[in-house]
């Protein structure tokens, strides 16, 4: 097993290319999104608590169901960017004649695959240092943007979340290096 920075790790051989990107491990990162968690869920059994027990207007119970409406939408979104953070992973296979990916959480995930000879424009994407892009992308809340981006059938497939510029340019390398070794082997095997 190989690694890029920390957080990138590919295994490769002739017909295959692993690569496994995992999400950043910051202790106490992970411990502030699990009380964050946890006083969510705290205010929403208070306020499910209240909707049920307390004699309440009409009006009253209508401003409750609409906060309740906010509150599961954000902490579905909360849980998850943990849950992510936690146990998350983003595995990426290249073989023979297609590439794998998925994003999974305690290897719970859809992969889909990507026939080789269907992928197109292969790039780094770049964020500028000091936009408001990348601030917002290093918040722990934000499972974060992907940095390496290509074409299947006119469809963008992004990878690569929250990974450095640097790691980024070497992880395109890799995968880019691998598609082509792919498409040339496989464009032999069919002439």
């Amino acid at each position: 097993m190989k690694w890029i920075g920390e957080r990138i790790s590919f295994v490769q051989d002739k017909n295959k290319t692993t690569i496994v990107i995992l999400p950043e491990d910051v202790t106490w990162v992970k411990a502030v999104m699990g009380a964050w968690v946890a006083m969510w869920i705290t205010i929403g059994a208070i306020i499910t608590w209240a909707y049920f027990e307390l004699v309440l207007s009409q009006q009253e119970n209508i401003i409750l169901i609409v906060f309740m409406a906010f509150w599961l939408y954000f902490a579905l979104k909360v849980i998850r960017s943990f849950f992510w953070l936690l146990w998350g992973r983003e595995l990426i296979k290249i073989d023979e004649v297609s590439v794998s990916y998925k994003k999974s959480i305690k290897g719970y995930g859809k992969a889909g695959v990507y026939y080789i000879e269907n992928i197109t424009k292969i790039k780094a994407v770049d964020v500028e240092p000091n936009s408001i892009q990348s601030i917002w992308e290093k918040s722990p809340w934000v499972k974060g943007g992907e940095r390496i981006e290509f074409e299947h059938k006119g469809k963008s497939v992004l990878f690569g979340r929250k990974i450095n510029a640097q790691d980024a340019k070497l992880l395109f390398r890799l995968v880019s290096k691998r598609v082509e070794e792919q498409a040339k082997k496989l464009n032999k095997a069919n002439q």
